[in-house]
């Protein structure tokens, strides 16, 4: 038996016309990737636009299904062509400029994109490629025609020429919430990138389940400022989080470097920054060179890796900020688990506190977890036994893209890591898989390593290997970047 409730297809374009009828006024503010400067706009401005560039995209011949490519960083107008393209039946595939010139190609043509949308400073990724990508049929510089530049690329398409012509109104489609919005391929650090399609549905449950109080908590009053970039798994799905609320939403546009970051914080003081540890390095670097703190900033989110132990005591207890840890990846569209805060850790001792921050946390309401030893039996939530990390749930990924395999073990994914999970089902990474060292029948994870030779005042960055040994097998070694001007002997860093 069936119940009699409407069916309502999830939708990226529900999320921006919900927005724009209860938060019109709510502010995204960019910085400019053409000169640095700040640019404002409001919900409903951006939606407008949006709905130009849907017509604009339909006029020149985008179909659905099609795949459009962006090289872009975190501004106003990729976020317009998030929504568009997911708007129309379309697919947005945002591409990672740091990859190398041989993965890009393997990605622009696995994908078969059919329009490029790029900034300015990206261009002479594409010029270097354009000869090597058969599908790619035009490509959209986004600025204004006064910053147009010479290329060795014909017919170059300015943006905001490209929209201008258009209406601002716009009958968003209705489709299939299983439908297709947006391609991330992974790092490709084995083998070629995989693809990840994600669906309506997907993003959309994902964005509801990031907003409530143990995840990201993003409210109406929030100020974010993803400094994750878009290209990166969807800012985490920020974008489309951010619009159902209303919160104001602030991008750094090329410029993440501690001071650019810095003056973004003071002039727009907002209350939850996103990024990965490298950025916040930089960030505390900065602003102890200059002697200033953040007010504004009450949580720090870390992702991607985890966080040493000297960077959660620093926003504490320099800036009053509390971190976060989040962990996911590109096959969970990535949020998985979230160390929110809850009544008895803020009611610890500080150190006690600041270990159980380590922790990447909790899963969100719609994933679930589990670790497995070698032959597939689930381990105990001890705290203690490590295992395998599997995952499921609704925006996990089931299978590739272009791919006949399933990506799945008896309807779990394998995440690589390896993880333990206490009795409070609080999760907490222990190594990847493939990075952990084996050294006479003992595990060594290679983040434990890291983090305590990164709490040595000299060290700015630490990575462990592991090296084959005669009578060990393998060891670890440890390769550390000093900060500048500092210095310390092997001594000093093994001590």
């Amino acid at each position: 038996m069936l119940a009699p409730m409407m069916e309502s297809p999830l939708l990226i374009s529900g999320l921006m016309e919900f927005g724009v009828v209860n938060h019109p006024e709510a502010e995204i503010v960019s910085r400019k990737v053409e000169d640095n400067s700040i640019h404002r706009i409001t919900q409903l401005g951006a939606a407008k636009r949006t709905r130009q560039l849907a017509n604009a995209l339909l006029n020149w011949g985008v179909k659905p299904g099609d795949r459009i490519a962006t090289l872009a960083w975190n501004t106003w107008r990729h976020y317009e062509v998030y929504y568009a393209t997911a708007g129309i039946g379309s697919i947005c595939h945002t591409i990672n400029p740091r990859l190398f010139p041989e993965q890009l190609e393997y990605i622009f043509n696995h994908a078969e994109d059919r329009m490029l949308f790029i900034d300015l400073n990206l261009l002479p990724l594409v010029e270097a490629l354009r000869d090597k990508l058969p599908h790619l049929q035009a490509i959209v510089v986004m600025c204004d025609k006064e910053y147009m530049p010479d290329s060795k690329i014909d017919g170059l398409i300015c943006y905001e020429e490209f929209i201008a012509p258009h209406s601002e109104s716009f009958e968003w489609p209705q489709f299939d919430e299983s439908t297709p919005c947006s391609l991330c391929y992974t790092s490709g650090t084995t083998g070629n990138p995989k693809g990840v399609m994600y669906t309506h549905r997907s993003t959309v449950l994902h964005a509801m389940g990031s907003l409530h109080a143990q995840a990201l908590d993003i409210k109406a009053d929030s100020v974010i400022l993803p400094v994750v970039p878009m290209f990166h798994v969807n800012a985490w799905g920020i974008p489309y989080a951010v619009t159902i609320t209303g919160a104001k939403l602030v991008f750094p546009g090329a410029a993440m470097d501690g001071a650019s970051l810095w003056e973004l914080i003071k002039s727009e003081e907002p209350t939850l920054l996103a990024g990965v540890p490298t950025v916040w390095l930089g960030l505390l670097n900065h602003l102890d060179s200059i002697g200033e703190t953040m007010h504004s900033v009450q949580t720090v989110v870390v992702g991607g890796s985890a966080a040493p132990l000297s960077m959660i005591k620093a926003f504490d207890e320099k800036h009053d900020a509390f971190l976060l840890h989040a962990w996911g990846m590109t096959e969970m569209s990535p949020i998985g688990t979230v160390n929110a805060p809850t009544k008895a850790m803020l009611a610890m001792p500080k150190e006690e506190r600041y270990q159980q921050q380590r922790k990447q946390g909790r899963p969100v309401y719609g994933v679930d977890m589990k670790i497995i030893d070698d032959d597939g039996n689930e381990l105990p939530r001890d705290g203690k036994a490590y295992g395998r990390l599997m995952v499921r749930g609704p925006w996990i990924v089931n299978s590739y893209y272009k791919s006949d395999k399933l990506a799945t073990e008896n309807g779990w994914f394998d995440t690589g890591d390896v993880a333990t999970i206490d009795s409070h089902n609080t999760m907490q990474i222990v190594d990847r898989s493939k990075d952990v060292i084996k050294s006479g029948g003992e595990w060594i994870s290679s983040i434990d390593l890291e983090n305590v030779a990164v709490g040595h005042p000299a060290v700015a960055e630490a990575c462990v290997i592991g090296i084959p040994h005669e009578k060990w097998q393998e060891r670890p070694l440890l390769l550390v970047v000093l900060k500048d001007g500092a210095s310390a002997s092997e001594a000093d860093i093994l001590d």
